[in-house]
């Protein structure tokens, strides 16, 4: 076994409809107004020609949505869009007619009275590549899309994947949620997406054989909800990809568990990504938002506390953590003022660089100053929100458009935590692990806890097998040392996981055990919510 980096589960029942000729066909079952609706990312304009066969194709185009900046003039950061998406449509007026098939197309047309709705969709990574104007993109569109997806997904009759806008995919609304239903009861993976970086690596690549033609690959999002998918296929090995935020929408019970469905919402509140910077160089010098600068500056419900797991390191590499006990901060940010016109500075003269020790749990909680150096793959095991990196500097480099990065010296200074310094960063922020229960050949671990994270992450070590059990709250786990582990539920279902894959343990699989495939001995991190 091998890492995967595509995933895909079977279909419950049914086979997925490939190509314009069958989706034409079933638009022809509909009598009356057949309304599709979407991201205003998707490639309408070619779904509308595809269709033009089928009846009568009216667009629906939503007015513009503002964009709040965090700050005024704010060229970065701005607040998650918190409307809805019947504030910014006007539908048109249905004409009743049930001899004439009229095609209601766009952004919201699920909103308008229809005789049918389907969702078309296209991967959220392929969004970002083809839009020119990502900030839109991140905190506009997709807090509205998803809310309208929430909205809809409990009656989409049909579900279209337009990843190759040349070659729709297909699937029924009740073979989609029957599939659905039954992934919620077993061990799950997202498809992963990988992405080059300024400072990326060649670990992704080389040791898990990931393809690119880029000249390195800096992420992995391993399950970073908002930009996450499904992959699912039929008998005859079609495949369709789907949103992961519609098993959510559908399942949040059971994925989450019902106690932290309720408290975020039906959101996923954990991610996991690598960041590689083996044959790579330092990540910027950053923090985070603290709680209060994230509800109020940047209208968010709860913050990006992270976590750093060293999966490889080399000799010599650190991770940069916490301020020096004799940091001058004002000095720190006279540095960081001055790099804006060019002028180099050691960010060591402020931070606390700590060895990178391979399998050793990093804390960062919001307003700590950190970094991972060169020369490490760090698994970030995090809070969800994902777009409020807030850099002090990025060694004057330039991103892969040529351009300086920029950095963000009023967010970052405004919540640098001065308190993270000196000897107390090691020994709260690089805990030593704490046996939590164990047995003749295995043992399990907590790694590291903070009163301010909300999240838990623990390691499973063990020779042969260990059990485990959700107790009503998903589980996230990573096989980080081992060739590979099979894990069982009690109910039946069984799942094949390989070094460096992650996969989420849903609330409603219960008990699990996991059970050694390989010949050497296993390392399985597991973070879970309190």
């Amino acid at each position: 076994m091998s890492y995967d980096p595509e995933p895909s589960y079977p279909l419950s029942d049914g086979d997925l409809g490939c190509g314009y000729r069958r989706l034409v066909e079933r638009c022809r079952r509909t009598r009356g107004v057949l309304a599709i609706d979407g991201p205003a990312a998707l490639p309408w304009d070619r779904l509308a020609e595809g269709l033009s066969a089928a009846g009568r194709v009216v667009r629906v185009t939503p007015a513009d949505a503002p964009l709040e900046p965090a700050r005024p003039d704010d060229p970065v950061f701005a607040r998650p869009y918190a409307g809805s998406l019947a504030d910014l449509v006007e539908l048109p007026a249905r004409e009743r007619d049930q001899d004439t098939l009229t095609i209601l197309l766009g952004p919201g047309s699920g909103l308008g009275d229809h005789d049918a709705l389907w969702y078309a969709d296209v991967p959220r990574r392929d969004q970002l590549a083809a839009t020119r104007n990502e900030r839109r993109l991140l905190y506009v569109d997709w807090p509205l899309e998803d809310r309208h997806l929430h909205e809809l997904t409990d009656r989409i009759d049909a579900y279209v994947d337009l990843g190759d806008s040349a070659a729709p995919v297909l699937v029924d609304g009740d073979t989609l949620r029957r599939t659905l239903a039954k992934l919620a009861g077993g061990p799950l993976r997202t498809r992963p997406t990988f992405l080059p970086g300024p400072w990326g690596g060649q670990w992704l690549r080389r040791r898990l054989g990931i393809e690119t033609g880029a000249a390195n690959l800096a992420w992995s999002y391993e399950l970073i909800a908002p930009e996450a998918s499904l992959l699912l296929h039929d008998r005859s090995g079609t495949r369709i990809e789907v949103r992961f935020e519609l098993l959510l929408a559908a399942q949040a019970e059971a994925v989450l568990g019902p106690a932290i469905a309720a408290s975020f919402g039906g959101a996923f509140p954990l991610r996991f990504d690598y960041l590689d910077t083996f044959g790579g160089g330092n990540l910027s010098i950053q923090c985070h938002p603290t709680d209060a600068y994230m509800n109020d500056t940047f209208g968010g419900s709860y913050t990006q506390h992270e976590t750093y797991y060293v999966v490889e390191t080399i000799p010599g590499a650190s991770i940069y953590l916490g301020l020096r006990d004799d940091a001058d901060v004002a000095a720190f940010e006279r540095a960081a003022r001055e790099a804006l016109a060019g002028t180099p500075f050691d960010p060591m003269r402020f931070l606390q660089a700590h060895p990178a020790e391979q399998h050793r749990l990093y804390l960062i909680p919001g307003g700590t100053p950190h970094a991972s150096g060169a020369g490490n793959v760090v698994l970030e095991i995090s809070a969800t929100p994902y777009l409020y990196t807030l850099r002090f500097y990025d060694w004057l480099r330039r991103g892969l458009d040529g351009n300086l990065r920029p950095v963000h010296l009023e967010h970052a200074f405004a919540n640098l935590d001065a308190s993270r310094r000196g000897e107390a960063v090691a020994r709260t922020l690089v805990p030593p692990p704490r046996a939590v229960r164990s047995g003749e050949d295995w043992c399990e671990l907590e790694l590291g806890a903070l009163p301010e994270l909300f999240f838990v992450v623990h390691r499973l070590d063990f020779e042969r097998s260990i059990a485990d059990e959700t107790a009503g709250r998903f589980h996230m786990l990573c096989l980080v040392a081992g060739e590979a582990v099979t894990i069982a539920t009690d109910s039946g279902r069984r799942h094949e996981l390989s070094y460096a894959e992650t996969i989420v343990v849903p609330a409603a699989a219960g008990r699990y055990r996991l059970t050694n495939a390989g010949n050497s001995a296993c390392k399985v991190v597991k973070a879970f919510v309190r």
